[in-house]
């Protein structure tokens, strides 16, 4: 059972959402699982949610001048998943309003791709295992990013693509 900002996940494919201080929804074909049971789960994984969300905002915040408004981690098994709100620039909101929305995606790909080995600090930090795949992806309406990590170890890369470094082989 891990928790995030009001999310459960019940196992690697099965996650639920709900009001931690309300009633949880009844599952069919999923264990129940109370509040009290919600609640045992170690502090430690929170702490590492909480590690990811502030790193990437704080990361956000020092290059682009202000932060997301909202953020939501997700952490299981070898995939770590941010989803951020907000946050947009005075410029990219001001290309935005005139209509350039396709100039502020393009400007934040190319911004995500130089940023690609701090945020993969960021992680690997907060969960202690080396990255080994960072993809990234932005929308407008409503404003969302979202960065997916693979880490290692895996069993979506075989052994001999991965060097001593834990790294994947580059292409070629």
């Amino acid at each position: 059972m891990f928790v995030s900002s009001g999310s459960a996940i019940l196992s690697d494919h099965c996650s639920v959402s709900y009001d931690l201080a309300g009633p949880i929804p009844a599952m069919r074909s999923h264990p129940f699982v109370s509040q009290h049971t919600v609640q045992q789960r170690s502090h430690s994984h929170g702490d590492v949610l909480t590690a990811i969300s502030d790193g990437m905002v704080a990361l956000l915040k020092e290059f682009y001048g202000n932060g997301p408004s909202r953020t939501k981690s997700y952490y299981a098994d070898d995939l770590v998943v941010c989803v951020l709100r907000g946050g947009f620039s005075r410029v990219e909101q001001t290309l935005l309003e005139g209509g350039r929305g396709p100039a502020v995606i393009q400007q934040r790909m190319e911004f995500q791709e130089v940023m690609r080995h701090r945020f993969e600090e960021v992680i690997e930090r907060a969960t202690g295992r080396p990255v080994i795949g960072f993809m990234s992806g932005n929308q407008q309406h409503p404003d969302m990013m979202c960065e997916v990590f693979v880490l290692a170890p895996t069993d979506l890369v075989d052994e001999h693509e991965m060097p001593a470094n834990g790294r994947p082989s580059p292409p070629g």
